[in-house]
């Protein structure tokens, strides 16, 4: 899937005096791994993330590994950049879609578990760091470390291509209620021990901008609350 820079534009269309803001997640999860935006390569874009990972959270480990499929690429740039072999330490089932925008907690909690599998020979007695695109509420990254742990990992360091998730996304991207979003209510220090890992580590906004390479203009309201339209009020 190929968006050029005047195909995005057309794709907007006329939106008067708004800035143009391309969605920032398009690069980190919703885009095909296959897909240019703004002739920018997407999996260019995601390895580029895990590069800046491994600059920005260095940790002694085994094996990196990618949560699939979004985290892969990204995984495969930390281990490129920290010299830590990549491995394949997650299978996933192709007939389970994405989990975070599956209706319900419980409904998400048992997608996570019949998505994926842990390859017990690449995380048995490792110390992993396991990559993935974002941390919304918590709920699939805590069913794939519970799983990893259940594999015999000896050491979980989690590594996420995204900063934390603080506001709503209003332009159809399915970013839950502030008040539902794990960051809002627990430091990295917190939601690390919540969901079971040894340390976390995000990518900044500062780093996240860089990913795309020639892309002006994206969109990081739901890394900091900055919209880059008017939010109409509930009472609106």
């Amino acid at each position: 899937v190929v968006f050029t820079k005047e195909g995005v534009r057309s794709l907007r269309g006329n939106c008067g005096k708004a800035p143009e803001r391309l969605c920032v997640f398009e690069y980190l999860y919703t885009a095909r791994p296959d897909s240019v935006i703004c002739d920018c390569s997407v999996p260019l874009a995601r390895k580029r993330a895990g590069a800046m990972l491994a600059k920005a959270h260095p940790v002694d480990a085994d094996v990196v590994i990618g949560a699939p499929d979004s985290g892969i690429d990204a995984a495969i740039g930390y281990a490129e950049e920290s010299g830590i072999p990549y491995g394949l330490g997650l299978i996933k089932n192709k007939y389970i879609g994405r989990t975070f925008i599956a209706p319900g907690q419980k409904h998400r909690e048992n997608r996570v578990r019949i998505k994926l599998n842990p390859v017990s020979g690449v995380v048995k007695g490792k110390r992993i760091v396991l990559i993935d695109d974002s941390i919304v509420r918590g709920t699939t990254c805590r069913g794939i470390i519970d799983l990893l742990r259940k594999a015999g990992a000896k050491e979980i360091h989690m590594r996420v291509s995204a900063p934390p998730f603080v506001a709503p996304c209003y332009y159809g991207t399915d970013i839950d209620d502030a008040e539902n979003l794990i960051a809002n209510h627990h430091t990295a220090e917190e939601i690390a021990q919540i969901i079971g890992v040894d340390y976390l580590g995000y990518l900044s906004v500062e780093h996240l901008l860089q990913i795309a390479d020639g892309c002006n203009g994206l969109c990081t309201a739901c890394f900091g609350g900055t919209y880059p339209t008017a939010i109409p009020s509930r009472g609106d």
